[in-house]
């Protein structure tokens, strides 16, 4: 009988939580809140710059020389860049390129266009190569015609 007592005692005691009525209570809450806020935002940025821009020769073995260059004020930025030929580099690359081909007195003429050349070969009795003649023919050609016998270049400066 024990074992009934305590069998109905464990079953009110788990069923009783899901008859019991809920409690309810009514709230009612109200906040208000007024903020007021001052800042100061300070904005640091950098100078004004020109950037020179950057000039970049990708073959190795072409005659340019890269040249660039920038100025900045408070109001005005300016920057530049450019290429300049060298003219006695590409001389010495096509005398270069036609002596490999096998044209060693055009290889010749193309050198004797630099004043300083053709001066050297003049002075060590080998005249520069003129309308197809060579030695004394080109040395008579170059003396019968010292308009055609080349000058110093001037730079631009």
């Amino acid at each position: 009988m024990t074992k009934k007592i305590a069998a109905a005692v464990l079953f009110v005691m788990v069923l009783s939580p899901a008859i019991a009525q809920p409690i309810v209570t009514d709230s009612t809450s109200r906040s208000t809140t007024d903020s007021t806020s001052n800042s100061t935002t300070t904005v640091k940025s950098p100078p004004p710059t020109a950037v020179a821009p950057a000039i970049t020769i990708i073959n190795s073995d072409v005659c340019a020389v890269a040249v660039s260059g920038a100025t900045q004020t408070q109001i005005l930025g300016i920057s530049f860049g450019a290429t300049m030929t060298d003219k006695n580099c590409e001389r010495l690359k096509l005398a270069r390129s036609t002596y490999d081909m096998g044209m060693k007195v055009a290889a010749v003429a193309i050198m004797c266009q630099d004043e300083r050349v053709f001066t050297a070969m003049m002075n060590a009795g080998t005249p520069c190569p003129v309308d197809g003649k060579i030695g004394e023919q080109a040395k008579k050609i170059w003396e019968e015609n010292p308009d055609r016998v080349p000058q110093k270049v001037k730079s631009k400066d």
